[in-house]
């Protein structure tokens, strides 16, 4: 017998209820495996003494502030369950009694709003967040799974949080849509009609939309530009800088949509270079940051010498070879060329090259893609890369878990829970069929009654013998 339940008309119980007759929750076996990770890294500790200076003292007054691990934690269910928003991250959290087990907290107990992990995310500086990266980079050290010595960087697309249609020009202030009207009721069009206004506006001359001259109020970040699909949107640009041995994430940014990928590069690499340096103890960078691996949009004469100058060797492509004068060029410059092309023609130069589009084209495709980061629900360059460091941070945890467990993320657990009861089924059933094989084999020996046996086949769910049931017996 079963109680029935009408979600419709509750039934009215007990006013109190003590708090033992409360439901208890656990968390799943792959949070479980997470928070053991955790657990065993020293991941809690670590991070509650980096985000300390952050924090006052309880006795200065004020309730006590969310615990930073939790915070953290909260981030890595985002990016294991594909939430795109911190409203999304705190709803599920509150729903899932696995998720507050994983947290730490009690069905009477509230967690964290999604307006706390806001005011956390503006307490806390980037550094802070690469510090936590860090000390997951250390726990793949200790597994061998980090070793730093080439390193592969590419960008991708991220779609901001704003709208082509809030786009003003940056002298008049003028938004888009009533300077597409004008020029409609200049040739003639009416204005009111909304897909008359559209239709020419996909098809006037001269028709341009600069990041020089608009700009979204809203996100004066955010830049004019293609999103992955081919659509023209509002974009960010993420870039990440991968261990090419491993695929572990060593560092990541969130650049301005329009910004050139050679802009810069030898800066932010020798940023990663010191991050490498402090997580595996080499202060002098002697074996770590030996090769950088790029494809042909991050390839500029000067960002290469300058890389070559501290000791790195340059495998990306020219994409300007073929017209380039290099007679125009000082000696220097042609030694710089030539240096970058026998790398790229080498049989080591084209090994970095393939590992560089599987490491880092599976990076994005985890952290963007299943890791809820394609779509930015946050505005600035700054706090999407909060976020996507954080990201980063889970995607290291993954590979680590997948070391040690087999698994990495929720949906390979289930996987591979599924394929272990199907092994398990399959090979009981094998047996049963083979035992019930073997005895109607004997019983047909024995007897040579084959209409009988095709019914104890029908009744212990064997295959007959094909000679049987091949001659319709």
């Amino acid at each position: 017998m079963f109680e029935e339940r009408d979600a419709k008309a509750p039934k009215q119980g007990e006013f109190w209820v003590a708090r033992d007759h409360l439901p208890t929750g656990a968390a799943g076996t792959f949070y479980r495996k997470l928070d053991e990770t955790l657990r065993n890294i020293g991941f809690a500790e670590t991070v509650r003494e980096v985000c300390r200076p952050a924090y006052r003292d309880v006795g200065a007054g004020g309730r006590p502030g969310i615990d930073p691990a939790v915070f953290f934690k909260m981030l890595m269910i985002g990016f294991f369950e594909n939430l795109p928003s911190e409203r999304a991250i705190a709803s599920r959290c509150e729903d899932s009694l696995s998720l507050r087990a994983f947290l730490g907290y009690d069905l009477t107990e509230s967690t964290p709003d999604h307006s706390s992990l806001s005011v956390i995310r503006t307490r806390l500086g980037g550094e802070v967040y690469q510090a936590a990266l860090e000390i997951v980079l250390k726990a793949l050290l200790e597994h061998k799974l980090l070793k730093g010595r080439h390193l592969g960087l590419d960008s991708s697309i991220i779609e901001a949080n704003a709208s082509l249609r809030e786009l003003q020009h940056r002298n008049t202030e003028e938004d888009y849509w009533s300077y597409v009207k004008k020029l409609a009721a200049e040739a003639g069009i009416d204005p009111d009609d909304t897909k008359a206004v559209r239709r020419f506006d996909k098809k006037r001359e001269g028709r341009k939309t600069s990041n020089e001259d608009w700009v979204n109020p809203h996100d004066p970040e955010a830049k004019v530009g293609r999103t992955k699909d081919g659509a023209c949107d509002m974009v960010y640009k993420p870039e990440h800088l991968t261990d090419l041995d491993t695929g572990a994430i060593i560092r990541v940014e969130v650049r301005a949509g329009d910004a050139g990928d050679s802009e810069g590069l030898c800066e932010r690499v020798m940023k990663g270079c010191e991050i490498l340096a402090r997580v595996c103890d080499d202060p002098q960078q002697e074996k770590v940051g030996q090769s950088l691996t790029t494809d042909e949009g991050y390839f500029s004469l000067e960002e290469v010498c300058a890389l070559q100058c501290e000791g790195i060797r340059t495998i990306m492509g020219d994409p300007h070879a073929a017209k380039r004068r290099e007679d125009k060029l000082c000696k220097f410059g042609r030694q710089t060329l030539r240096k970058a092309r026998v790398a790229v023609q080498s049989k080591s130069g084209k090994a970095l090259l393939r590992k560089r589009g599987e490491h880092i084209e599976r990076s994005f495709a985890h952290v963007l893609d299943q890791g809820g980061m394609r779509r930015g629900t946050l505005r600035g360059t700054e706090n999407l890369t909060k976020r996507l460091t954080a990201a980063a941070l889970a995607y290291n945890l993954s590979l680590l878990m997948r070391k040690l467990f087999g698994f990495g993320t929720p949906k390979q657990w289930a996987a591979k829970a599924s394929f272990l009861v199907f092994w398990l089924v399959k090979t009981v059933l094998g047996a049963t069929r083979g035992f019930a094989k073997s005895i109607g084999a004997y019983l047909e020996r024995m007897h040579g009654e084959c209409r009988s046996l095709r019914n104890i086949y029908r009744i212990i769910g064997a295959n007959g013998p094909s000679n049987c049931f091949s001659t319709g017996c």
